[in-house]
């Protein structure tokens, strides 16, 4: 079989899909990509150059105009793929930057499986959940940047989304089409450790008594940073054993930047200034191996998230058997229930959300009970050896319910 992915990264959420399909040696794997540089063993990666020209002059068409760049710069890539002698048997396109809105332009015989992580909306989820009712002009600004996505929507032939709350964000017409079918995590390789020190990027904390990990891609208010710190302020001064660790770049990849264009690691300990961070340790973005050391060693890992698509650092940090103090928020609850797979807090609250870690490292039994619970989950959810079997059958059944990949499937 012939499958092209199509990705504005890579090899984001194709990491294991890609792969296990390009293992087969009677498959050839074809990656179309914006991000230079990038190799994956036994995929054909191609970089997709999206020509800049003139913005457009309105800005709720900044997104939109993008996404037609990448979208042109993938069909171009299709093109040059058929005059090659290449016609896929099936394409996978990531929804929402653009890279699979032209396919069917190009390849309107081929069946198109994409991948919808995200339906904007100004109410009722993370636009309004910090800050209130948003200014009319942004509700407008994000009403229109599901253009592109409804424009690939529409041009599918078979829907994913990651989790039942994402799939609950898009309009309910829209819902039927979108099977829930999670990426699925590794959990034979992210699994409990115990005994592990922590030791990553030149900080030692073998001997430490309690410590509190925190990562995330961005240090921004979306995932709680700066209501984490200001819990983690108070945690260091009424426990004098504690050790907290944060990892992730001081960014914002998610939400709006905050108003004065200062980063919120910069500003938080501007805000906390005078109070006692010396144990408050910054070790910037992890490495796959520094990751699964730093959750293997915790006593508590804390991840937070307004109502937005949820991280898989979630359910790997289950996978490792970390006791979990999560946001009480509806895609964190999609995945642990309160009290048995670990401890919801108010975000927003960052005196409630200190009392809950706090509760969790008080009680050891209750931290071997939570992560116990924790890891089964993860394990009968999302354990890959279980997901990507079924992300391959469905591949499969589309190229077949269309025609395609016939002969090969039956060899």
């Amino acid at each position: 079989m012939d499958v092209l992915f199509l990705h504005a990264h890579v090899p984001g959420h194709y990491e294991h899909l890609a792969p296990a399909l390009a293992a087969d040696p009677g498959n050839r794997v074809v990656f179309g990509t914006a991000a230079a540089g990038a190799a994956m063993a036994r995929v054909d990666v191609r970089v997709l150059d999206p020509r800049r020209g003139t913005a457009a002059g309105h800005p709720y068409l900044r997104p939109l105009e993008d996404a037609v760049r990448l979208g042109q710069a993938a069909w171009r890539l299709c093109r040059d793929l058929r005059g090659e002698g290449f016609v896929p048997d099936v394409v996978c396109a990531h929804a929402g930057f653009g890279p699979g809105l032209y396919v069917k332009e190009a390849f309107p015989d081929v069946p198109l499986v994409t991948y919808f992580e995200w339906y904007y909306r100004s109410r009722g989820a993370d636009a309004d959940f910090l800050d209130g009712p948003v200014h009319p002009d942004d509700a407008c600004r994000i009403h229109t940047a599901n253009a592109a996505l409804l424009l690939e929507l529409a041009a599918c032939d078979a829907a994913l989304c990651p989790t039942a709350f994402q799939r609950a964000q898009f309009p309910p017409v829209f819902r039927d089409r979108l099977t829930v079918l999670h990426d699925g995590i590794d959990t034979d390789r992210i699994r409990p450790a115990p005994g592990t020190p922590m030791v990553l990027l030149g900080l030692d904390l073998t001997g430490a008594e309690e410590i509190v990990t925190y990562a995330t891609r961005g240090m921004e208010a979306y995932r709680g940073f700066p209501q984490f710190m200001r819990a983690a302020a108070d945690l260091v001064e009424r426990r004098p054993g504690l050790r907290i660790v944060v990892g992730g770049t001081d960014a914002t990849f998610y939400g709006p930047r905050r108003a004065d264009g200062r980063p919120w690691g910069e500003a938080m300990r501007a805000e906390l200034a005078g109070r006692d961070l010396s144990r408050i340790h910054f070790v910037g973005p992890l490495a796959p191996g520094d990751w699964l050391r730093l959750l293997r060693a915790t006593t508590v890992h804390v991840y937070l998230t307004v109502p937005f698509v949820l991280s898989w650092s979630l359910i790997e940090a289950m996978a490792a058997g970390c006791c979990i103090v999560g946001s009480d928020t509806a895609p964190v609850r999609e995945t642990i229930d309160d009290g048995v797979h670990g401890l919801l807090a108010d975000m927003r609250a960052p005196a409630s959300l200190a009392d809950r870690i706090a509760t969790a490292l008080d009680d050891a039994g209750l931290r071997s009970r939570l992560g116990r619970a924790a890891r089964d989950r993860a394990v009968a959810r999302y354990a890959l050896s279980d997901r990507l079997p079924e992300h391959r059958a469905l591949v499969h059944a589309v190229a077949a319910r269309h025609g395609n990949g016939l002969k090969r499937l039956s060899t």
